[in-house]
């Protein structure tokens, strides 16, 4: 449900855009905005799960989350559109991390992996969010839209609302006193996921902008941007825990940054929107698994309470989803997307040289 609500939005954004009269610079803002939502809600999601559990703060942040779209479709001022924008990234990352706390206490309850799964069908929620979005924008309009959307996502809450694990609160007793450690390795490791999960924030929110502006491409096929860019990733992440028992995370995490390079190259300089899309998929291919990785082998630093190596690659690497865009958006006003899906492999770069860091990751993936 947070995929498709996710996967919703990002076509909309050239249309929200458009009705409000924003440049890139000004919807650069605009979603910036809605990463500060995101940002101040992260952790106070995480200090209310450890105390009310997680399946509580699922719940209520995916109720707020539901009416979210049909409430941008209703936005004419600049004013309102902050308000919603900020209330929007807040709720969805705070559902975010709850989401994935409470996948993790069923990792524990199952004795078994499911994590990669879960960001499959997160992945599967925006293939069907953004696939269907074109056509629906553009025959029954950004209001009628926002209401198909609402009900999907109300009956997706529906069907999962019974079968949320109800986690177990730890005592306070129990709870480990925690502070930001002083060793390098953790903020390391949330570097590579802040540059790992750029790239990923960027096709979200300007891949179907790109190809409006850059190609004179349609709505519609503007939409399949992020529609390929999810099928792919949504593909290789049900995948992701055999081809890592199978290779190794260093070697897949390699693999996996070298496509994703390849992918942004060929979105940069396509002659054609459809060859652009292509570009996108072939990233989606190589992002698919970089996070789950690094995510691991936060959660396996030698010497440090694992919440609180993943509190920091968590922060920082959402911000890379939430916040650089907005960035992203003021420089491409002045240089082009182009210029910069040509510059992201850089921060890549940047995932390969410390590659060798994912070994942390095969710790916790041998232990399941």
């Amino acid at each position: 449900m947070n995929g498709y609500i996710f996967g919703s939005w990002a076509p909309r954004i050239p249309e929200f855009a458009t009705r409000l009269g924003f440049d890139s610079a000004q919807m650069g803002l605009m979603i910036l905005i809605f990463g500060i939502g995101s940002v101040l809600f992260m952790p106070l999601s995480g200090a209310l799960c450890a105390r009310f559990g997680s399946a509580i703060i699922v719940k209520v942040s995916a109720l707020a989350v539901v009416p979210v779209l049909f409430l941008i479709s209703l936005v004419q001022h600049e004013i309102v559109a902050v308000i919603v924008l900020f209330y929007f990234g807040g709720f969805i990352a705070a559902m975010d991390v709850a989401m994935n706390a409470n996948a993790v206490a069923m990792e524990k309850s199952l004795r078994c992996a499911v994590m990669s799964s879960c960001h499959a069908f997160w992945s599967l929620g925006g293939l069907l969010g953004a696939g269907s979005a074109g056509y629906l924008l553009t025959h029954i309009g950004s209001v009628g839209h926002g209401v198909i959307v609402s009900v999907v996502a109300g009956l997706l809450v529906a069907f999962a609302w019974s079968r949320i694990l109800e986690d177990k609160i730890s005592e306070a007793s129990e709870r480990p006193k925690l502070s930001l450690p002083r060793q390098p390795l953790p903020w390391l490791i949330g570097v590579l996921a802040l540059f790992s999960m750029i790239p990923e924030g960027a096709i979200m929110d300007w891949s179907s902008y790109y190809l409006r502006q850059d190609y004179g491409a349609s709505v519609e096929t503007a939409s399949f941007t992020f529609a390929a860019f999810s099928l792919t990733m949504a593909m290789m992440r049900f995948a992701g825990d055999s081809v890592r028992d199978r290779f190794g995370a260093v070697n897949t995490l390699r693999a996996c940054t070298l496509v994703a390079i390849t992918g942004l190259l060929i979105a940069a300089f396509a002659p054609t929107p459809w060859l652009a899309i292509a570009g996108f998929a072939v990233c989606g291919i190589g992002i698919s698994n970089m996070a789950p990785i690094i995510f691991s082998m936060a959660g396996n630093v030698p010497g440090v309470v694992p919440s609180v190596s993943l509190s920091i690659t968590t922060s920082l690497g959402y911000s890379g989803t939430l916040v650089a865009p907005s960035l992203i958006g003021w420089i491409a006003k002045f240089h082009g997307f182009a210029l910069v899906f040509a510059c992201l492999p850089l921060l890549l770069l940047v995932v390969l040289v410390f590659s060798k860091l994912a070994r942390f990751a095969d710790h916790n993936h041998g232990g399941h």
